[in-house]
């Protein structure tokens, strides 16, 4: 978090004004790293599996969620401090003091489990009072004075559903088909603790995927099958057994473990995703919400969890089987007909839906955690290459003798073919492979006298510090390369000895 504060990845919002919980700014390189996350999303969602991408308004008339069930459903449990007046969000106090969770208990049962163990204020130690219901979305209201109510937006799928009788048609009639959208959600959380893990203001990637319920299969189940992952499943969590399945998709649909082919599609795909952005396998796992942990529209709810040193278990993205729920509930509500023809089956059908939903904000904190590394007296973010919000530092070794003005022209050369580059010419040339390590950039170009006489430089790669020398006019093919994993290293130039190793 030093490292995130200090180099512009992630700042606390209003801070000259003291700051709100809950909100957090993205700097420069946050802003840089939280879009390559983004890419890589669509690359999956709507470059892989073809999905349409939407765009609606944050700003949402009453009228669509109180009929989605929000207005009523989306509520978190609270309680108060009876000494100091703080409000806590039941679920993240009890877990804070007791390590415990009571998520899908009644408000009694929180009440008497508070009073068991002993749970109350973190912040003053006073008494905690009754268990009470909170309504987390934002109220606004449509235009001046207060005839039409609106709210912020608590997810984006609501505006999917609402186009569902234009993208059916965009679909020409197929199915299964899938819409995503990528934008802000807005949860008004009672006592947000946790830095960006827990915000009231967040982005979100989310993909309804709109299916025959009898026909729950994906095209491309196939490529999937073989591919592991574990699981926690409600029953042992309800039995106290914190016991992880290793299974393969197939496994998981064959055992029944999972509600439907679709739904391990799109675990497993998850599981890629994470991995693709550079958290590692062995710290994700799947977890199986309990009956009284699902939200309201869920029959089925998987989240994909990310261990972290800070936080424990962290919830990046949740696979929800919403049934026919959302549309249904819109047709009665609209008078709109939003059942589809199926021209396989020559029958009207109402369609159900699997939904990978994903916050971007906590898999960009659990990214730059699991990147974090210390070795030989220095810190760095070992980012996947391809993830770095600066793809390569351009030096010159020495602040004279033309250098930097060599320099600088190679440094724009390489903004102009796309690269993510940073000119730096502070300090000594060892202070700036640090700075430039510390916030994961994978290559250093460095300018020299040599240089000048044959137009080559240095190229440094991040994590071993090796160096290798190559044309300038080769740079832009060989560092595309080196980005994408096409090309080891050694194989970009000619091999630069280290002081070491020099007579």
């Amino acid at each position: 978090m030093d490292i995130a504060l200090r180099r512009g990845f992630i700042w606390p919002s209003f801070e000259i004004y003291g700051g709100v919980s809950g909100f957090y700014d993205f700097g420069p390189l946050g802003s840089l790293l939280k879009n390559k996350i983004i890419q890589k999303w669509r690359e999956y969602y709507v470059l892989g599996e073809g999905f349409f991408e939407v765009d609606s308004p944050a700003v949402t008339p009453e009228e669509v969620l109180k009929a989605s069930g929000h207005v009523n459903h989306f509520v978190d449990a609270m309680t108060e401090c009876q000494k100091c007046g703080a409000a806590f969000r039941v679920a993240d106090v009890v877990r804070e003091v007791t390590g415990r969770d009571v998520e899908g208990m009644s408000k009694g049962e929180m009440e008497q489990f508070m009073k068991k163990h002993g749970v109350r204020c973190p912040d003053c130690n006073g008494e905690l009072g009754h268990v009470f219901d909170f309504n987390a979305i934002f109220r606004t209201t449509i235009g001046p004075g207060t005839q039409r109510v609106g709210y912020l937006r608590p997810e984006t799928a609501q505006g999917i559903f609402i186009d569902f009788k234009r993208l059916q048609r965009h679909a020409r009639g197929r199915l299964p088909f899938g819409a995503v959208q990528i934008g802000r959600g807005y949860r008004n959380e009672i006592s947000p603790r946790q830095g960006i893990i827990r915000l009231r203001e967040f982005t979100m990637a989310e993909a309804e995927v709109f299916f025959d319920p009898e026909d729950p299969h994906h095209p491309k189940f196939s490529d999937v099958a073989g591919e592991k992952f574990r699981l926690w499943l409600a029953v042992d969590q309800e039995k106290g057994r914190e016991r992880l399945n290793e299974v393969t998709a197939e496994q998981a649909v064959d055992g029944k473990l999972v509600c439907n082919e679709l739904m391990a599609y799109y675990i497993a795909l998850t599981k890629r995703f994470l991995g693709d952005i550079g958290i590692p396998k062995g710290a994700v796992r799947f977890r199986q919400q309990t009956p009284g942990q699902r939200a309201h529209y869920s029959a089925e709810t998987w989240d994909a969890e990310v261990l972290t040193e800070r936080f424990g278990w962290v919830e990046v993205a949740g696979l929800a089987y919403r049934t026919d729920y959302d549309l249904t509930r819109h047709a009665e509500a609209s008078g709109e007909d939003l059942a589809v023809f199926s021209a396989d089956k020559k029958r009207k059908v109402i369609c159900h839906v699997v939904e990978p939903s994903y916050g971007i904000d906590r898999p960009l904190y659990c990214l730059l955690e699991h990147a974090f590394a210390q070795e030989r007296g220095r810190a760095y973010l070992r980012l996947k290459k391809d993830m770095a919000p600066i793809e390569v530092g351009v030096f010159p070794l020495l602040n004279r003798d033309g250098l930097p003005e060599k320099a600088e022209v190679v440094y724009e050369g390489l903004r102009r073919e796309g690269f993510m580059a940073e000119y730096d010419e502070s300090g000594s040339i060892g202070r700036r492979y640090a700075r430039a390590d510390e916030v994961g950039t994978p290559y250093c170009v460095t300018i020299d006298h040599r240089t000048l006489e044959d137009e080559t430089a240095t190229i440094r790669d991040r994590d071993t510090a090796k160096q290798v020398r190559a044309e300038i006019k080769e740079l832009p093919r060989l560092l595309r390369s080196l980005l994408s994993g096409e090309m080891p290293f050694e194989m970009a130039g000619e091999a630069v000895k280290s002081k070491s190793e020099r007579p």
